[in-house]
Protein backbone atom coordinates (compact mmCIF):
# COMPACT_ATOMS: atom_id res chain seq x y z
CA UNK A 1 0.00 0.00 0.00
CA UNK A 2 2.86 2.45 0.87
CA UNK A 3 4.78 2.07 -2.52
CA UNK A 4 3.85 4.83 -4.50
CA UNK A 5 2.77 8.59 -3.19
CA UNK A 6 -0.84 7.73 -4.66
CA UNK A 7 -1.74 4.77 -2.68
CA UNK A 8 0.29 6.31 0.83
CA UNK A 9 -1.90 9.43 0.49
CA UNK A 10 -4.85 7.47 -0.33
CA UNK A 11 -4.62 5.27 2.86
CA UNK A 12 -3.77 8.67 4.75
CA UNK A 13 -7.11 10.36 3.52
CA UNK A 14 -9.69 7.03 4.19
CA UNK A 15 -10.97 8.19 6.85
CA UNK A 16 -11.90 11.78 6.25
CA UNK A 17 -12.80 10.37 3.16
CA UNK A 18 -15.58 7.85 4.02
CA UNK A 19 -16.76 10.58 6.58
CA UNK A 20 -17.47 12.94 3.14
CA UNK A 21 -18.90 9.87 1.28
CA UNK A 22 -21.29 9.11 4.30
CA UNK A 23 -22.28 13.08 4.65
CA UNK A 24 -23.25 13.49 1.11
CA UNK A 25 -25.63 10.05 0.88
CA UNK A 26 -27.13 11.35 4.10
CA UNK A 27 -27.61 14.91 2.23
CA UNK A 28 -29.03 13.66 -0.78
CA UNK A 29 -31.60 11.19 0.89
CA UNK A 30 -32.13 13.84 3.15
CA UNK A 31 -33.79 15.97 0.78
CA UNK A 32 -34.88 12.72 -1.42
CA UNK A 33 -37.51 12.18 1.52
CA UNK A 34 -38.56 15.13 1.49
CA UNK A 35 -40.04 14.81 -2.41
CA UNK A 36 -43.48 13.16 -1.53
CA UNK A 37 -44.64 15.76 0.62
CA UNK A 38 -43.59 18.45 -1.85
CA UNK A 39 -44.97 16.88 -4.85
CA UNK A 40 -48.40 15.92 -2.60
CA UNK A 41 -49.20 19.84 -2.09
CA UNK A 42 -51.34 22.29 -3.79
CA UNK A 43 -50.68 25.36 -5.35
CA UNK A 44 -46.86 24.86 -6.05
CA UNK A 45 -46.70 25.97 -9.76
CA UNK A 46 -49.18 29.08 -8.99
CA UNK A 47 -46.42 29.86 -5.77
CA UNK A 48 -43.11 29.16 -8.16
CA UNK A 49 -44.59 31.53 -11.17
CA UNK A 50 -44.57 34.45 -8.52
CA UNK A 51 -40.84 34.73 -7.89
CA UNK A 52 -39.10 36.93 -9.83
CA UNK A 53 -37.90 35.22 -13.00
CA UNK A 54 -34.39 35.54 -12.83
CA UNK A 55 -34.23 33.97 -9.46
CA UNK A 56 -36.63 31.07 -11.54
CA UNK A 57 -34.06 31.41 -14.05
CA UNK A 58 -31.03 30.90 -11.23
CA UNK A 59 -32.52 28.13 -9.42
CA UNK A 60 -34.49 26.04 -12.55
CA UNK A 61 -37.75 26.99 -10.70
CA UNK A 62 -39.73 25.82 -13.91
CA UNK A 63 -38.63 22.59 -13.38
CA UNK A 64 -38.75 22.29 -9.83
CA UNK A 65 -42.26 20.21 -10.18
CA UNK A 66 -40.45 17.09 -11.52
CA UNK A 67 -38.08 14.86 -9.32
CA UNK A 68 -35.00 15.85 -11.44
CA UNK A 69 -36.01 19.67 -10.85
CA UNK A 70 -36.06 19.37 -7.41
CA UNK A 71 -33.03 18.25 -7.17
CA UNK A 72 -31.24 20.70 -9.42
CA UNK A 73 -32.34 23.42 -7.58
CA UNK A 74 -32.36 22.03 -3.66
CA UNK A 75 -28.60 20.40 -4.01
CA UNK A 76 -26.98 21.06 -7.53
CA UNK A 77 -27.34 24.82 -7.79
CA UNK A 78 -25.50 25.22 -4.60
CA UNK A 79 -25.23 22.83 -1.68
CA UNK A 80 -23.30 19.81 -3.42
CA UNK A 81 -21.16 22.12 -5.84
CA UNK A 82 -19.96 23.89 -2.28
CA UNK A 83 -19.19 20.54 -0.46
CA UNK A 84 -17.39 19.22 -3.85
CA UNK A 85 -15.52 22.48 -3.84
CA UNK A 86 -14.48 22.31 -0.25
CA UNK A 87 -13.96 18.53 -0.31
CA UNK A 88 -11.35 19.28 -3.58
CA UNK A 89 -9.93 22.58 -2.29
CA UNK A 90 -8.99 21.09 0.89
CA UNK A 91 -7.10 17.92 -0.96
CA UNK A 92 -5.84 19.83 -3.09
CA UNK A 93 -3.68 22.09 -0.62
CA UNK A 94 -2.89 19.71 1.45
CA UNK A 95 -1.13 17.86 -1.48
CA UNK A 96 2.55 18.75 -2.11
CA UNK A 97 2.10 22.10 0.11
CA UNK A 98 0.65 20.13 2.77
CA UNK A 99 3.53 17.49 3.00
CA UNK A 100 5.76 19.93 2.71
CA UNK A 101 4.30 22.20 5.64
CA UNK A 102 4.64 18.61 7.69
CA UNK A 103 8.28 17.74 7.01
CA UNK A 104 7.55 14.67 5.00
CA UNK A 105 8.04 16.10 1.49
CA UNK A 106 11.85 15.67 1.61
CA UNK A 107 11.56 12.32 2.97
CA UNK A 108 9.79 11.46 -0.16
CA UNK A 109 12.15 12.86 -2.59
CA UNK A 110 15.31 11.88 -1.39
CA UNK A 111 13.83 8.26 -1.32
CA UNK A 112 13.53 8.10 -4.92
CA UNK A 113 10.48 9.94 -5.71
CA UNK A 114 11.23 12.70 -8.29
CA UNK A 115 9.04 16.15 -7.65
CA UNK A 116 7.58 15.55 -11.17
CA UNK A 117 6.01 12.33 -10.52
CA UNK A 118 5.46 13.61 -7.27
CA UNK A 119 3.44 16.33 -8.35
CA UNK A 120 1.37 13.62 -10.57
CA UNK A 121 0.79 11.32 -8.28
CA UNK A 122 -0.65 13.96 -5.83
CA UNK A 123 -2.81 15.49 -8.58
CA UNK A 124 -3.90 11.30 -9.22
CA UNK A 125 -5.02 11.59 -5.53
CA UNK A 126 -7.03 14.68 -5.68
CA UNK A 127 -8.88 13.31 -9.10
CA UNK A 128 -9.49 9.58 -7.47
CA UNK A 129 -10.55 11.10 -4.10
CA UNK A 130 -13.39 13.17 -5.81
CA UNK A 131 -14.20 10.30 -8.18
CA UNK A 132 -14.93 8.38 -5.06
CA UNK A 133 -17.46 11.18 -3.78
CA UNK A 134 -18.86 11.05 -6.91
CA UNK A 135 -19.71 7.95 -6.75
CA UNK A 136 -21.45 7.78 -3.55
CA UNK A 137 -23.17 10.98 -4.87
CA UNK A 138 -24.65 8.78 -8.07
CA UNK A 139 -25.63 5.77 -5.55
CA UNK A 140 -27.36 7.86 -3.20
CA UNK A 141 -29.36 9.38 -6.40
CA UNK A 142 -30.26 6.17 -7.33
CA UNK A 143 -31.33 4.89 -4.15
CA UNK A 144 -33.23 8.23 -3.28
CA UNK A 145 -35.18 8.08 -6.75
CA UNK A 146 -36.20 4.49 -6.23
CA UNK A 147 -36.93 4.69 -2.66
CA UNK A 148 -39.18 8.16 -2.79
CA UNK A 149 -40.20 8.04 -6.28
CA UNK A 150 -38.33 11.03 -7.98
CA UNK A 151 -38.16 9.51 -11.63
CA UNK A 152 -34.46 10.27 -12.01
CA UNK A 153 -32.62 8.01 -14.56
CA UNK A 154 -29.32 6.74 -14.41
CA UNK A 155 -28.39 8.93 -17.53
CA UNK A 156 -29.66 11.90 -15.41
CA UNK A 157 -27.76 11.05 -12.05
CA UNK A 158 -24.25 9.91 -14.53
CA UNK A 159 -24.66 13.88 -15.99
CA UNK A 160 -25.49 15.28 -12.75
CA UNK A 161 -22.46 13.34 -10.67
CA UNK A 162 -20.57 14.02 -13.95
CA UNK A 163 -20.48 17.53 -13.79
CA UNK A 164 -19.69 18.12 -9.33
CA UNK A 165 -16.66 15.53 -10.26
CA UNK A 166 -15.54 17.86 -12.80
CA UNK A 167 -16.12 21.04 -10.81
CA UNK A 168 -14.55 19.83 -8.08
CA UNK A 169 -11.39 18.34 -10.08
CA UNK A 170 -10.84 21.96 -11.37
CA UNK A 171 -10.76 23.40 -8.32
CA UNK A 172 -8.59 21.05 -6.53
CA UNK A 173 -6.25 20.86 -9.65
CA UNK A 174 -6.01 24.48 -9.42
CA UNK A 175 -5.27 24.70 -5.29
CA UNK A 176 -2.90 21.07 -5.95
CA UNK A 177 -1.07 23.45 -8.64
CA UNK A 178 -0.95 26.32 -6.07
CA UNK A 179 0.61 24.64 -3.30
CA UNK A 180 3.28 22.87 -5.60
CA UNK A 181 4.60 26.29 -7.08
CA UNK A 182 4.62 28.34 -3.54
CA UNK A 183 4.92 25.26 -1.01
CA UNK A 184 2.38 27.16 0.86
CA UNK A 185 -0.72 25.49 1.84
CA UNK A 186 -2.30 28.90 3.11
CA UNK A 187 -2.02 30.16 -0.46
CA UNK A 188 -2.91 27.56 -1.95
CA UNK A 189 -6.09 27.01 -0.19
CA UNK A 190 -6.61 31.38 -0.60
CA UNK A 191 -6.15 31.36 -4.17
CA UNK A 192 -8.65 28.24 -5.43
CA UNK A 193 -11.39 29.66 -2.81
CA UNK A 194 -11.35 33.43 -3.59
CA UNK A 195 -11.22 32.03 -8.09
CA UNK A 196 -14.10 29.74 -6.83
CA UNK A 197 -16.28 32.27 -5.05
CA UNK A 198 -15.27 34.79 -8.00
CA UNK A 199 -16.86 32.78 -10.52
CA UNK A 200 -19.78 31.99 -8.52
CA UNK A 201 -21.00 35.64 -8.01
CA UNK A 202 -19.94 36.11 -11.93
CA UNK A 203 -22.44 32.92 -12.64
CA UNK A 204 -25.27 34.24 -10.40
CA UNK A 205 -24.65 37.99 -11.82
CA UNK A 206 -25.15 36.76 -15.19
CA UNK A 207 -28.39 35.61 -14.23
CA UNK A 208 -29.18 38.95 -12.62
CA UNK A 209 -27.52 41.49 -14.89
CA UNK A 210 -28.26 41.88 -17.99
CA UNK A 211 -24.70 43.54 -18.78
CA UNK A 212 -22.99 40.60 -17.16
CA UNK A 213 -24.79 37.83 -19.05
CA UNK A 214 -22.93 37.60 -22.04
CA UNK A 215 -19.72 37.00 -19.96
CA UNK A 216 -21.70 34.15 -17.89
CA UNK A 217 -20.06 31.41 -20.08
CA UNK A 218 -16.97 31.92 -18.80
CA UNK A 219 -17.82 30.78 -14.99
CA UNK A 220 -16.90 27.19 -14.18
CA UNK A 221 -20.71 27.34 -12.13
CA UNK A 222 -22.42 27.65 -15.75
CA UNK A 223 -20.49 25.22 -17.64
CA UNK A 224 -21.50 22.79 -14.84
CA UNK A 225 -24.84 23.62 -13.29
CA UNK A 226 -26.52 25.73 -16.31
CA UNK A 227 -30.46 24.63 -16.79
CA UNK A 228 -29.53 22.12 -13.82
CA UNK A 229 -26.96 19.18 -14.07
CA UNK A 230 -29.22 16.48 -14.03
CA UNK A 231 -30.56 15.76 -16.95
CA UNK A 232 -28.71 18.22 -18.77
CA UNK A 233 -26.79 15.60 -21.15
CA UNK A 234 -22.78 16.18 -21.03
CA UNK A 235 -22.67 19.87 -22.21
CA UNK A 236 -19.34 20.79 -24.26
CA UNK A 237 -18.81 23.08 -21.43
CA UNK A 238 -17.50 20.17 -19.41
CA UNK A 239 -14.50 20.00 -21.07
CA UNK A 240 -13.58 23.06 -19.98
CA UNK A 241 -13.92 21.73 -16.05
CA UNK A 242 -11.09 19.29 -17.10
CA UNK A 243 -8.91 21.38 -19.23
CA UNK A 244 -8.13 24.19 -16.98
CA UNK A 245 -7.45 22.03 -13.61
CA UNK A 246 -5.50 20.07 -16.00
CA UNK A 247 -3.32 23.40 -17.52
CA UNK A 248 -2.98 24.84 -14.21
CA UNK A 249 -1.11 21.48 -13.29
CA UNK A 250 0.94 21.75 -16.18
CA UNK A 251 1.74 25.24 -15.76
CA UNK A 252 3.06 24.36 -11.92
CA UNK A 253 4.96 20.92 -12.70
CA UNK A 254 8.69 22.99 -14.05
CA UNK A 255 8.13 25.33 -11.35
CA UNK A 256 8.02 22.83 -8.35
CA UNK A 257 10.68 20.72 -10.47
CA UNK A 258 13.15 23.79 -10.05
CA UNK A 259 11.65 24.78 -6.44
CA UNK A 260 14.36 24.52 -3.81
CA UNK A 261 12.60 22.36 -1.60
CA UNK A 262 15.23 22.19 1.51
CA UNK A 263 14.92 25.78 1.84
CA UNK A 264 11.32 26.51 1.81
Amino acid sequence: MLRTVFTKCLRDQRRGLLGWSIGIVALVLLVSAIWPSFSSMSGVQEFLRNYPEPLRKLFNLDQFVTGTGFLNAELFSMLLPILFLVFAIGRGAGGIAGEEANGTLEVLLVNGVSPIRMALEQAAVVIASVVVLGTALFGSIMVGSAVFGLGISIGAAGTGTLSMVLLGIEFGLIAAAVGAATGRRVLALGAATVLAVAAYVLYVASKLVAAVLPWGPWSPFHQAIESGPLGAGLPLAYLWLALVGIGCLLVALPVFDRRDIASA
